[in-house]
């Protein structure tokens, strides 16, 4: 073992301070980017776990909210002929306003808070615009999402129904079986998933016939985005590039997982969140410095005799200051590793707080390095220390 890592495990109480400074940086930048790119996830996730292997997006699109990602209905046919292509169907949906709907003991316990004036609890009236995607209500269809059971299409198949997600039902103020209003129209909550949060939106999910009763389904001469089923998924990437040399330049194929890694560039290059990120990163950098430089500077200080002794015994200047480096090295991994377990745990809160957290992992390792390259960085600043470490004061 070097003298390094031995000096850290047998004296981590005089480092604590510097790896906690360390675990928080780390934690400041990535909880951020967790949330916006679980943001971003929560729009995408029916997408993200349908049977499609392949997108289909307009020839300008960046990813699925960056760009025209419509094309013409003309193009379905297209896709269509590949031979390998099981499945096409696009992708709709809708927005609008959702109101529930209070039994009479309900609107009875309503009318008595509001005239006693209190606020009230759960319970009352509510009203959210809502977001509205739709599935084809056939049992492994493309449009359908993997996690979804034969009694869950089943029950979306019935008119009007309609699926939400269980971290919606208090806000939205409904349960299963409730019927609520969609932009006037009765429907009734049939189905309640799992894992599909949106902290900003709440979204409905329907068939395709009950938006098409509903009068919002796009039946014009554009489509939505294309979802694309074929015989062996493992050749996606080879079928994609052949449906874009077949389209010749009148839209884009991508495969699931190129498209899902372009929405989530696309959510951390928004402008805003980048200044966010950007401020995040230089706060947890100016702190990480700040408070490792100090520990480090302070724990050489406490071991200066040590390191004259080590001098007096012929050890080097150069060595010494390996022996810093080194040191501040694995205090840059320990902190490594305890802010991939603060992250860890605030992930898991915020998992049960209905709040979606996902976490990209180049952006995971950039943080790794620049938490590494924090404290090499205070380990540097802390090697001046060292010129204090004489031999003539151990004889005084």
């Amino acid at each position: 073992m070097s003298l390094a890592l031995a000096t850290l495990l047998y004296e981590w109480r005089r480092y604590m301070a510097a790896v906690v400074a360390l675990a928080f940086s780390g934690l400041l930048v990535l909880a951020q980017v967790g949330i916006f790119v679980g943001i971003g996830k929560g729009f995408t996730a029916q997408i993200d776990r349908a049977r499609a292997d392949i997108m289909v997006l307009g020839p300008g699109a960046k990813a699925l909210f960056g760009g025209p990602s419509g094309l013409p209905r003309r193009m379905i046919p297209l896709v269509y002929s590949h031979p390998e292509v099981l499945q096409v169907a696009p992708l709709d949906g809708s927005g609008g306003r959702f109101q529930n709907i209070l039994s009479a003991e309900e609107q009875a316990k309503a009318d008595a808070r509001a005239k006693q004036g209190g606020k009230g609890g759960g319970g009352g009236r509510k009203s959210e615009f809502v977001n509205v995607t739709v599935i084809d209500a056939i049992p492994g269809f493309v449009t359908v999402p993997t996690d979804y059971t034969l009694s869950m299409v089943e029950a979306l198949r019935q008119p009007y129904a309609v699926a939400v997600d269980q971290t919606a039902l208090k806000r939205l103020g409904v349960k299963k079986g409730d019927k609520a209003l969609y932009n006037g129209k009765t429907i009734t909550i049939g189905v309640i998933t799992h894992g599909y949060p949106n902290i900003i939106q709440p979204t409905l999910v329907m068939s395709r016939d009950t938006l098409r009763m509903l009068g919002e389904a796009d039946t014009g001469q554009r489509v939505g985005p294309l979802m694309v089923q074929i015989r062996d998924p493992a050749r996606a990437e080879i079928v994609a590039a052949q449906l874009n040399k077949k389209g010749d330049g009148k839209f884009r194929a991508w495969t699931r997982q190129e498209l899902a890694d372009a929405n989530s560039g696309a959510m951390l290059d928004d402008q805003i969140i980048g200044i966010i990120l950007g401020f995040s990163a230089f706060l947890g950098l100016l702190i990480g410095v700040v408070i490792t430089w100090q520990t480090l500077r302070g724990a050489i200080m406490a071991n200066i005799k040590e390191f004259a002794s080590l001098r007096a015994l012929g050890v080097s200047m150069g060595d010494l200051r390996n022996i810093v480096i080194e040191l501040s090295f694995w205090v840059g991994i320990v902190g490594v590793v305890a802010s991939a377990a603060l992250t860890w745990l605030v992930s898991l809160a915020a998992t049960a707080g209905g709040v979606p957290m996902s976490f990209p992992p180049v952006l995971v390792v950039v943080v790794a390095v620049f938490l590494i390259v924090i404290a090499m960085v205070s380990g540097l600043l802390s090697l001046g220390v060292l010129k204090n470490s004489q031999p003539a004061d151990l004889l005084r």
